[in-house]
């Protein structure tokens, strides 16, 4: 059976990556791995923070990426695909790279915000990463921009 390896965020680009995962599964009978990779955030102050609020502080955001990762395998699942989940610690494109290296993903498909070059140069991009490093191909899938409503 093929693997496609699906990372998600939980931004609006979720829902594109998640669906061009379903329509190359799909045909395949492939089994989708969602895929988050859970970020220490980086908090800075004179006063630092406390040890405490940093564990309540990761302990909340795991939580919710667990409910969400959850409820996007049920969505898979009640389509008749085989899905299944994986929370990892730290940061996304590495985890990506070493998650499809270990489970031998035959893709990975992946969103873009569509950050402007600029952006991406000065705070990277975990796509322009995925690409350069993945053992396996890499489908990108761009941002799906609203329409300008027409006024009349």
């Amino acid at each position: 059976m093929k693997t496609i390896l699906a990372p998600v965020d939980f931004s609006p680009a979720t829902r594109d990556v998640v669906q061009a995962a379903v329509d190359l599964a799909s045909p395949l009978g492939a089994h989708i791995l969602l895929l988050h990779s859970l970020q220490v955030p980086l908090i800075t102050t004179d006063y630092g923070i406390g040890i405490e609020v940093l564990h309540e502080t990761l302990a909340i955001n795991e939580k919710a990426a667990v409910r969400q990762l959850e409820h996007l395998k049920k969505l898979l699942t009640a389509r008749g695909l085989v899905a299944d989940t994986l929370l990892v610690n730290g940061q996304a494109a590495p985890n990506i790279i070493s998650q499809s290296i270990a489970l031998d993903a035959d893709y990975i498909i992946l969103g873009t915000h569509g950050h402007t070059a600029f952006y991406d140069l000065l705070v990277g991009s975990t796509t322009h990463a995925v690409l350069q490093k993945a053992p396996c191909p890499v489908i990108v899938v761009p941002v799906t921009r609203k329409k300008p409503s027409k006024k009349r």
